[in-house]
Protein backbone atom coordinates (compact mmCIF):
# COMPACT_ATOMS: atom_id res chain seq x y z
CA UNK A 1 0.00 0.00 0.00
CA UNK A 2 1.55 3.29 -1.10
CA UNK A 3 0.56 5.88 1.46
CA UNK A 4 1.88 8.76 -0.62
CA UNK A 5 -0.07 7.98 -3.78
CA UNK A 6 1.03 7.69 -7.38
CA UNK A 7 0.36 4.99 -9.96
CA UNK A 8 1.23 1.32 -9.81
CA UNK A 9 4.70 0.40 -8.60
CA UNK A 10 6.20 -3.03 -7.89
CA UNK A 11 8.49 -4.17 -5.09
CA UNK A 12 10.55 -7.22 -4.23
CA UNK A 13 13.74 -8.06 -2.30
CA UNK A 14 15.82 -6.09 -4.81
CA UNK A 15 14.00 -2.86 -3.98
CA UNK A 16 14.16 -0.48 -1.05
CA UNK A 17 11.36 1.75 0.18
CA UNK A 18 12.17 4.80 2.28
CA UNK A 19 9.45 6.82 3.97
CA UNK A 20 10.75 10.12 5.31
CA UNK A 21 8.30 11.81 7.70
CA UNK A 22 8.64 15.24 9.26
CA UNK A 23 6.43 17.52 11.30
CA UNK A 24 6.19 20.96 9.74
CA UNK A 25 3.62 23.65 10.50
CA UNK A 26 3.39 24.82 6.87
CA UNK A 27 4.02 21.45 5.22
CA UNK A 28 2.49 22.41 1.87
CA UNK A 29 4.87 25.35 1.44
CA UNK A 30 7.91 23.17 0.67
CA UNK A 31 6.10 20.61 -1.48
CA UNK A 32 7.96 21.21 -4.77
CA UNK A 33 11.32 21.93 -3.15
CA UNK A 34 11.19 18.53 -1.38
CA UNK A 35 10.84 16.72 -4.71
CA UNK A 36 13.95 18.45 -6.01
CA UNK A 37 15.98 18.13 -2.81
CA UNK A 38 15.28 14.43 -2.33
CA UNK A 39 15.72 13.65 -6.04
CA UNK A 40 19.16 15.25 -5.99
CA UNK A 41 20.11 13.54 -2.70
CA UNK A 42 19.08 10.15 -4.10
CA UNK A 43 20.95 10.70 -7.37
CA UNK A 44 24.10 11.52 -5.36
CA UNK A 45 23.69 8.28 -3.37
CA UNK A 46 23.64 6.30 -6.62
CA UNK A 47 26.59 8.29 -7.96
CA UNK A 48 28.60 7.19 -4.89
CA UNK A 49 28.29 3.65 -6.34
CA UNK A 50 29.30 4.59 -9.88
CA UNK A 51 25.78 4.91 -11.33
CA UNK A 52 25.38 7.82 -13.75
CA UNK A 53 22.17 9.00 -12.07
CA UNK A 54 20.15 12.06 -13.01
CA UNK A 55 16.80 13.51 -12.03
CA UNK A 56 14.14 13.86 -14.71
CA UNK A 57 11.27 12.04 -16.33
CA UNK A 58 11.93 9.50 -19.07
CA UNK A 59 9.47 9.40 -21.96
CA UNK A 60 7.10 6.47 -21.37
CA UNK A 61 8.22 5.68 -17.81
CA UNK A 62 5.85 4.05 -15.31
CA UNK A 63 4.40 6.29 -12.60
CA UNK A 64 5.83 9.24 -14.51
CA UNK A 65 7.22 12.27 -12.71
CA UNK A 66 9.63 15.08 -13.47
CA UNK A 67 11.52 14.26 -10.26
CA UNK A 68 12.08 10.58 -10.98
CA UNK A 69 15.71 9.50 -10.85
CA UNK A 70 17.03 7.57 -13.80
CA UNK A 71 20.36 6.01 -14.66
CA UNK A 72 22.30 6.36 -17.88
CA UNK A 73 24.17 3.31 -19.19
CA UNK A 74 27.95 3.41 -19.30
CA UNK A 75 30.62 0.80 -20.02
CA UNK A 76 29.59 -2.63 -18.71
CA UNK A 77 25.89 -1.80 -18.44
CA UNK A 78 23.36 -4.53 -19.26
CA UNK A 79 20.93 -2.03 -20.83
CA UNK A 80 21.38 0.30 -23.78
CA UNK A 81 19.15 3.22 -22.82
CA UNK A 82 18.36 5.22 -19.65
CA UNK A 83 16.16 3.44 -17.09
CA UNK A 84 14.07 4.68 -14.19
CA UNK A 85 15.61 3.73 -10.85
CA UNK A 86 13.72 5.78 -8.25
CA UNK A 87 10.16 6.98 -8.05
CA UNK A 88 9.00 9.46 -5.42
CA UNK A 89 5.65 10.60 -4.06
CA UNK A 90 4.42 12.82 -1.25
CA UNK A 91 1.50 13.09 1.08
CA UNK A 92 0.95 16.33 2.97
CA UNK A 93 -1.38 16.61 5.95
CA UNK A 94 -1.96 19.41 8.43
CA UNK A 95 1.33 19.88 10.25
CA UNK A 96 3.38 17.13 8.59
CA UNK A 97 4.53 15.47 5.40
CA UNK A 98 5.52 12.02 4.16
CA UNK A 99 8.02 11.65 1.33
CA UNK A 100 8.01 8.09 0.02
CA UNK A 101 10.57 6.68 -2.39
CA UNK A 102 10.95 3.36 -4.20
CA UNK A 103 14.52 2.43 -5.18
CA UNK A 104 14.95 -0.41 -7.69
CA UNK A 105 18.43 -1.75 -7.03
CA UNK A 106 18.52 -5.28 -8.45
CA UNK A 107 16.57 -7.84 -10.45
CA UNK A 108 14.69 -5.59 -12.86
CA UNK A 109 13.16 -8.41 -14.96
CA UNK A 110 10.32 -9.34 -12.55
CA UNK A 111 9.55 -5.66 -11.88
CA UNK A 112 9.41 -5.03 -15.64
CA UNK A 113 7.15 -8.04 -16.25
CA UNK A 114 4.66 -7.12 -13.52
CA UNK A 115 4.49 -3.43 -14.40
CA UNK A 116 4.13 -4.14 -18.11
CA UNK A 117 1.15 -6.41 -17.46
CA UNK A 118 -0.47 -4.05 -14.93
CA UNK A 119 -0.14 -0.98 -17.13
CA UNK A 120 -1.50 -2.88 -20.13
CA UNK A 121 -4.52 -4.00 -18.10
CA UNK A 122 -5.07 -0.44 -16.82
CA UNK A 123 -4.71 0.73 -20.45
CA UNK A 124 -2.08 3.29 -19.46
CA UNK A 125 0.69 3.79 -22.01
CA UNK A 126 4.12 2.82 -20.66
CA UNK A 127 7.41 1.78 -22.27
CA UNK A 128 8.74 -1.30 -20.44
CA UNK A 129 12.28 -0.60 -21.70
CA UNK A 130 12.43 2.35 -19.26
CA UNK A 131 12.15 -0.04 -16.29
CA UNK A 132 15.49 -0.99 -14.83
CA UNK A 133 17.58 -1.45 -11.73
CA UNK A 134 20.84 0.06 -10.54
CA UNK A 135 22.61 -3.26 -11.09
CA UNK A 136 21.63 -3.11 -14.79
CA UNK A 137 23.98 -0.13 -14.96
CA UNK A 138 26.65 -1.22 -12.48
CA UNK A 139 26.49 -5.03 -12.24
CA UNK A 140 26.83 -6.51 -8.78
CA UNK A 141 25.18 -3.70 -6.79
CA UNK A 142 23.04 -4.86 -3.89
CA UNK A 143 20.35 -3.29 -1.72
CA UNK A 144 22.88 -3.34 1.14
CA UNK A 145 25.46 -1.43 -0.97
CA UNK A 146 22.88 1.18 -1.86
CA UNK A 147 21.58 1.45 1.71
CA UNK A 148 25.11 2.23 2.96
CA UNK A 149 25.58 4.86 0.23
CA UNK A 150 22.17 6.36 0.98
CA UNK A 151 22.94 6.58 4.71
CA UNK A 152 26.24 8.30 3.92
CA UNK A 153 24.45 10.80 1.70
CA UNK A 154 21.69 11.32 4.28
CA UNK A 155 24.34 11.97 6.95
CA UNK A 156 25.57 15.00 5.00
CA UNK A 157 22.19 16.61 5.67
CA UNK A 158 20.49 14.89 8.60
CA UNK A 159 21.44 13.60 12.07
CA UNK A 160 21.23 9.80 11.84
CA UNK A 161 20.62 7.24 14.54
CA UNK A 162 23.82 5.26 15.10
CA UNK A 163 21.87 2.01 15.47
CA UNK A 164 20.87 2.06 11.80
CA UNK A 165 24.46 2.54 10.67
CA UNK A 166 25.75 -0.29 12.87
CA UNK A 167 23.09 -2.67 11.59
CA UNK A 168 24.41 -2.31 8.03
CA UNK A 169 28.14 -2.48 8.84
Amino acid sequence: MRQAGGRAAAYHRGTLIVDHIEAEAEAMMGHQARFTDFGELYARALQRLGVQARMGELAGEYCAGEHSVHGVPGPGARVGAPVKLIGTAQRVVAGAWLFSSVFVISESAPIRAVLDEVYQRMQIPMDPSTIGAADDLVPGLSVEDFTRALLKEYSTRYQLDQVGEKTLS
